[in-house]
């Protein structure tokens, strides 16, 4: 038996390799479309022959209504077929006719699409957004979006359907083999040829005569020209003057002389211009002087600014920086409208860059030049708190409306200035002194507690290394705070300037109340600056002993064991 089964698969292998050899030499390829010899037609099939295949191919007569073939077929004719399997699961060769008949519908149009050739072919049907275009030369079936069916809006287009007429291939979808077809873009490559023609007679310079206002935009104004051509004049070319929007200056149907500014053969745009054909009023610039007061207009008003005239056609720009000498966020809304005439200084004239800039404030005098003349620096003068941030208080300060800045640190001499900055809030009302004022810069600082005697002014007739006698505020791990007596500010003793000797530099040796003596380490009057110490006080003393009883190698007695004892001695005095 397993010698048969061995014939049986040799036998096989031959046939197989023989019929793949026949096949292979007459190209008989899956995927492929192949003519078929029609041998047969029944009520549901239509039998067919190819050469070189092992089985009769069989094509649903349904499929060949559906193309519109079932009719026209006979035996004998040759038909195109997409030769899908040679051999399914049954054993069957599976063919496609409508199939083949898209592949080569679908090839004409990709070439079509290529080269930008137009195609033949007519509306079928409506869809949703479209129609459906059917290829006359293959019947492939194509989408006609509703924009492109015409370059106008069409209420109705029965006069369309079925009517053979070209359209343009706008998209193909090779994986889902969609296409996408134009009517516009052939109606419009008409017109384009046409109007290429008619701006042909047009060229820079050239005055069009009564042209037609047709219609608005937010950029300009449309002008139908010589009844052939619809040109655009820019916003900024209505007028010399500002305009907001063309419906300012033109009515519909009204007619206007046009100065030709471009001409873009590509685009086949023509752009004109009404203001070019009037004067420059910028010309009229050298009748203005700098520094001098004019009277202008307002025209329109910005959030940064608002816009005026010096004239009709010469406009200029009034920043809000120049609305007002005190308020710098001021808004040009709150003090103009438009039309107002307001008056200003002309302070920049640039005639290569046509631009005049123009200040409102300079008009008045200077509010920190008469501030300056009626408060100088070293003036005590009444302020209220008109407003706070984290480090400052502003000061409406005197009968001017002015803001002055007070600092935290100009608050008090004695306490944390952003601490004492807390206690302060809208309306409080106080004396302030005059500490600097700067016109240009605009800005003015003040103090509080420049108005008050600053008891630093204690030190101002002491010297380095003199004793003077303190009072023990508190104590705590880093040393002790102490008030000189007659002062009214506090200072710190570190714990290593306690004692010479490092055993008795312990701040938990003083409760608080104690009076001593201790001496001015160091004392910078410029600076505020002010360094006491107990140590030094030893040494002071220690050394005064020394070359009172003598010195260390002597070898006579001190009259006290040591220093740090001399001082519990006068502790316990003081305490009596």
């Amino acid at each position: 038996m397993e010698l048969f089964k061995e014939i049986d698969n040799q036998k096989s292998k031959e046939f197989e390799q023989l019929l793949n050899s026949q096949l292979s030499r007459t190209k008989i390829e899956e995927g492929k479309i192949i003519e078929g010899k029609i041998n047969k037609i029944t009520e549901k099939y239509v039998f067919l022959y190819i050469e070189n295949l092992k089985s009769e191919p069989v094509l649903d007569i349904n499929e060949l209504k559906s193309m519109g073939l079932a009719e026209k077929i006979k035996v004998g004719e040759k038909i195109s077929v997409l030769l899908e399997k040679i051999e399914d699961k049954n054993g069957e060769v599976v063919v496609s006719a409508s199939k083949a008949q898209k592949i080569k519908g679908w090839d004409k149009l990709v070439k079509a699409y290529e080269n930008k050739e137009p195609i033949m072919g007519k509306i079928t049907s409506k869809c949703k957004g479209g129609c459906i275009v059917e290829h006359i030369e293959t019947g492939s079936l194509m989408f006609l979006p509703g924009s492109q069916i015409s370059d106008k809006p069409l209420k109705d287009i029965s006069h369309l359907m079925n009517e053979p007429q070209k359209f343009a291939l706008i998209k193909l979808d090779k994986i889902r083999g969609n296409a996408c077809v134009s009517r516009r873009e052939i109606i419009s490559s008409f017109k384009k040829e046409d109007k290429a023609k008619i701006i042909e007679k047009y060229k820079v310079g050239d005055i069009i005569k009564n042209a037609e206002v047709k219609g608005y935009s937010s950029f300009g104004c449309f002008f139908h020209v010589n009844g052939e051509l619809d040109v655009l004049v820019h916003l900024q070319e209505i007028s010399y003057s500002r305009v907001n929007h063309p419906d300012e200056v033109f009515n519909i149907g009204e007619k206007h002389d046009l100065k030709v500014i471009s001409v873009d053969k590509e685009k086949l745009q023509v752009g004109c211009s009404v203001k070019q054909l009037s004067q420059d009023p910028f010309e009229h610039i050298e009748n203005y002087e700098l520094n001098k007061v004019y009277k202008v207009k307002v025209v329109k008003i910005m959030d940064f600014g608002a816009f005026c005239e010096l004239e009709p056609g010469l406009t200029t720009l009034l920043h809000s920086s120049e609305l007002s000498w005190t308020k710098k966020n001021l808004s040009a809304k709150k003090m103009f409208k438009i039309g107002d005439e307001i008056d200003c200084v002309i302070t920049e004239i640039d005639k290569d860059k046509r631009r005049v800039a123009i200040s409102h404030r300079l008009t008045k005098q200077n509010p920190y030049e008469t501030f300056n003349n009626k408060y100088p620096v070293g003036t005590i003068v009444e302020g209220e708190v008109v407003n706070k941030n984290e480090y400052s208080l502003f000061v409406k300060v005197g009968d001017l409306d002015i803001d002055a800045f007070l600092h935290c640190n100009d608050l008090t001499y004695l306490n944390n200035g952003e601490e004492e900055l807390e206690k302060y809030k809208k309306g409080d009302k106080f004396k302030v002194k005059v500490l600097e004022i700067k016109t240009t810069e605009q800005k003015i600082r003040v103090g509080l507690r420049q108005t008050q005697s600053d008891p630093f002014d204690w030190f101002k007739d002491k010297n380095v290394n003199q004793t003077i006698t303190v009072k023990i505020i508190s104590s705590d791990n880093k040393g002790l705070i102490v008030r000189p007596e007659g002062c009214e500010m506090d200072f710190s003793i570190k714990k290593s300037q306690i004692a010479i000797n490092a055993a008795d530099a312990r701040p938990s040796r003083f409760t608080g109340g104690e009076r001593i003596d201790c001496a001015i380490a160091d004392l910078d009057l410029s600076k505020r600056k002010v360094s006491l110490s107990i140590k030094l006080l030893e040494e002071i003393e220690k050394k005064e002993a020394l070359e009172k009883y003598g010195s260390e190698g002597s070898g006579k007695n001190l009259p006290f064991s040591s220093l740090s004892e001399d001082l519990k001695k006068k502790d316990k005095k003081n305490k009596v």
